[in-house]
Parts: C-alpha cells; sequence; structure tokens
C-alpha cells in the first residue's frame, strides 16, 4: 500500500525530496547557504515540512558524504520527527556542528530520511536469566 506524505516547501527555491529507485533514504537539502566556522554549531534549515502518515515518523541522518565533503556531521547523530510536527511553521532542520570552517550552498544535499513506523506498545518483564547464547558481553558479532 503506498502512503501519501504531505509536504509543505518554506522557500519556493528549495527542490522538493523525491524517492528515487535505488535504496529507501531520501535526500534532503540545505534550504539556506550558511558559513560555518569549526566548532560551530548550527540548525540547518531543510526547507520543507511535512504531514507524515498516523504510525509513522522519520529518522533524518547524514548522507555518508556529508563529513567528507561539506565539514559537518550531525550534532545529535540522527533526529527523529514524529507525526505531530506538522504545523504550519514546523519546519524541518538539520542541527550541523562543524569539524572545519566550511559553506554549505543552498540546495546542497546534507542529509537523508526515511519513514518507519512508530514502536509499537511494549512492556518490559524483569528477569534473573536472559535465553539467549552469550555474545561475550559487549556487542561483538564475532573476531576482529
Amino acid at each position: 500500500m503506498t502512503e501519501t506524505i504531505k509536504i509543505r516547501r518554506f522557500s519556493e527555491s528549495v527542490i522538493l525530496p523525491e524517492k528515487i529507485s535505488i535504496g529507501d533514504w531520501i535526500d534532503l537539502r540545505s534550504a539556506v547557504e550558511v558559513n560555518l566556522r569549526k566548532g560551530q554549531l548550527h540548525r540547518i534549515s531543510l526547507g520543507v515540512g511535512m504531514q507524515l502518515p498516523e504510525g509513522y515518523e522519520a529518522i533524518i541522518a547524514p548522507r555518508s558524504s556529508t563529513a567528507e565533503r561539506f565539514g559537518i556531521i550531525q550534532a545529535n547523530g540522527i533526529g527523529i520527527i514524529d507525526n505531530s510536527y506538522c504545523g504550519e511553521d514546523d519546519c524541518w532542520n538539520f542541527l550541523a556542528y562543524a569539524l572545519r570552517d566550511t559553506v554549505i550552498h543552498k540546495n546542497d544535499r546534507i542529509c537523508q530520511f526515511r519513514i518507519i513506523r512508530n514502536q509499537p506498545d511494549i512492556e518490559f518483564e524483569q528477569v534473573d536469566k536472559l535465553d539467549g547464547p552469550s555474545r561475550g558481553g559487549f556487542g561483538s558479532t564475532g573476531d576482529r
């Protein structure tokens, strides 16, 4: 079943995101030109807002080339946008931390997003022992 997402462009010059045939993540672009100094934290407008379907949320993450190409990383690791963030003024942003002096140009592809279902209702049950095999206590999936 195809879901429809209402999208609002906050500036006519912003290029709207589009789903491409390769990959599941959708690129987002800077809506503004930003000059950043090394160590600076800045919220970069992505120039769009969306009304996500009920029961879904979006995850925003940097593109794989963002740190090397633009010298920025996403300050909070990833961004979560729930479907209640859909008001008239709710423009999506990318919280950037500059690794070096850099310029982000308007419409540079700096991050990507995907839509996922909300976490189901869960309950925690305290136990004295877990049933799965031990992986060594560090989360490793094997030898180095």
